[in-house]
């Protein structure tokens, strides 16, 4: 018989093991809160997930898929990396796997960061940033966002010094949704020396609008020490696969595939991911794109015509800059059934989802400012 322990509740031993200096100060990665079960209706627009259910194509690639999960996934990951690497123009051992793009983020910190070397990047900005530079041994640098919620260029370029081995630019940068244009990263990246790796997080680049979406394939041909990240989790709405990649040029691709954790694209997810690169898919996936920016559109200006002035989002969120009013704000619209994500004492993000979910967010935000 298997050894198992009895269901009386005992008292935990003594640890006296020694766990890694500054893991006190580490932050903890605060993921969207779900919605309260209490039988009232709630949307949870916490966690910018896609409001649409997977396509019919990649839920059957997902249930056949399932027939081989008694066998370890493709580690190389063939068939998805020569399909994205097709849609990117580079040789498919330039993509880098894993799950989701925070953590080719903490590969890259891996590949890249020795215990006292610097990251910089804007803050506020990706939440999980400071917590993949500082397990790794590495020294967070964040610098602040300008007053209209961008990123400060100019203070993140005098921020780079010897010590500095990555810098993150998040366009549009989540939580607060302003983007950068081509020249501004051009304009960038001829102050970055050239062994510093700067890495182009665009895990909402679909919902940008088409016209002034950031030319990353140019910038990535031109620039050796860029890399690019991207994800599955936000238009294909495969959050719950878990399934990201970078685009690299060779040295940094194969720098990745040492230190990522083995087998880390699962079965599904890849099958998943290479049947949303599908002709028929990407149409739709398109038309869904398209809908979220015209629904952002309709909230931004019914908010703006309250009188609130907001950032210029173009990820699939709006953010509230309330400060210290936050956490008030948060709870004012679960108590009416929506679920929003703050962020501590700067501000508020909700997630463009379902058109309900959008109305009763203009109505709450009415009822705020009318208190």
């Amino acid at each position: 018989m298997p050894d198992r322990p009895d269901a009386t509740p005992r008292s935990a031993p003594d640890e006296a093991i020694r766990l890694r200096p500054g893991l006190e100060a580490l932050p903890a990665y605060v993921a969207g809160k779900p919605a309260a079960q209490d039988g009232t209706l709630r949307y949870k627009i916490s966690s910018n997930e896609s409001p649409f259910p997977p396509l019919a194509t990649v839920r059957d690639a997902v249930v056949d898929s399932l027939e081989g999960v008694h066998r370890y996934p493709d580690a190389a990951a063939y068939a998805l990396r020569e399909a994205l690497g097709l849609e990117h123009g580079v040789d498919p051992s330039q993509i880098a796997l894993s799950t989701g793009s925070v953590a080719v983020s903490g590969d890259l910190v891996r590949a890249l960061v020795a215990d006292g070397d610097e990251v910089v990047y804007a803050w506020r900005s990706f939440e999980a940033y400071p917590i993949v530079v500082g397990s790794h041994g590495g020294v967070a640098v964040p610098v602040p966002l300008t007053e209209t919620f961008e990123h400060d260029l100019e203070a993140m370029a005098a921020a780079i010094t010897e010590r500095t081995r990555l810098v993150i630019l998040c366009t549009p940068n989540n939580p607060t949704g302003p983007s950068l244009s081509t020249e501004q990263v051009e304009d960038f990246l001829a102050r970055v020396p050239e062994h510093v790796v700067v890495a182009i997080d665009e895990a909402y680049r679909e919902f940008h609008d088409p016209a002034t979406v950031l030319g990353t394939t140019g910038i990535f041909r031109r620039h050796g020490n860029v890399v690019l990240l991207r994800t599955f989790s936000k238009l294909q709405g495969l959050a719950g696969l878990r399934i990201g990649y970078a685009v690299a040029h060779p040295r940094l691709a194969r720098a990745l595939g040492q230190v990522t954790v083995p087998f880390g694209a699962s079965v599904p997810a890849q099958a998943a991911a290479l049947a949303s690169l599908d002709e028929g898919v990407r149409e739709e996936l398109g038309r869904r794109a398209e809908w979220i920016r015209s629904e952002r559109s309709r909230v931004l200006a019914a908010l703006g015509a309250q009188g609130w002035s907001l950032p210029v989002s173009q990820g699939n969120f709006v953010y509230f800059p309330l400060g210290a009013e936050s956490a008030e704000f948060v709870a004012f619209a679960e108590e009416r059934g929506l679920v929003l994500r703050g962020y501590g004492a700067d501000g508020v993000r909700a997630t463009i989802a379902e058109q309900e979910a959008s109305d009763l967010l203009i109505e709450i935000a009415r009822q705020w400012r009318e208190r």
